[in-house]
């Protein structure tokens, strides 16, 4: 019999002061993601689609993943890319214009295939979450210091 693994999805909603076409482009280049997302610890792209990602929230191991560009669509707000790796499924970004911000919807539906990460999910599923709502706090507090840093100046 075949080994299920357990299903996540994630859904976060942002606000931020800046035009969709910018937080847009931040979102696209993920190869930039370590200068303002705590939790990215690395990107190495592997073409001009492809990225081997390795982030780190609140528990002490690291989740090594490779995500590709599946959706990149300027006119509609939407990024999606399709994750492998230790996760497996997928993300999206969907940005709208809000007066002077820019609302951002994010979704995320993943498995655990690896037996580590299945024996964690059996475990800790509520540790996993919490884990990720870290990660997105995490991620949200970067891009809002981010967008407050003068023009020039070097991320901290």
């Amino acid at each position: 019999m075949p080994v299920v693994s357990p299903r996540y999805r994630f859904d976060s909603h942002w606000s931020v002061p800046a035009p969709r076409d910018e937080i847009f482009e931040l979102l696209a280049d993920v190869g930039g993601y370590p200068s303002w997302w705590p939790q990215v610890r690395a990107v190495a792209r592997v073409d001009e689609d492809t990225a081997h990602v390795v982030a780190r929230s609140l528990l002490p191991y690291s989740l090594d993943m490779v995500l590709t560009r599946a959706v990149e669509d300027r006119a509609s707000g939407v990024l999606e890319a399709r994750i492998a790796g230790q996760l497996d499924g997928w993300s999206r970004w969907t940005l709208s214009q809000s007066g002077a911000r820019t609302a951002m919807h994010y979704e995320q539906e993943v498995t655990t295939p690896g037996r580590a990460m299945r024996a964690a999910s059996a475990v800790g599923r509520q540790v996993l979450v919490a884990n990720h709502t870290w990660m997105m706090r995490g991620g949200r507090e970067g891009l809002l210091r981010h967008l407050r840093e003068p023009v020039g100046s070097t991320p901290r």
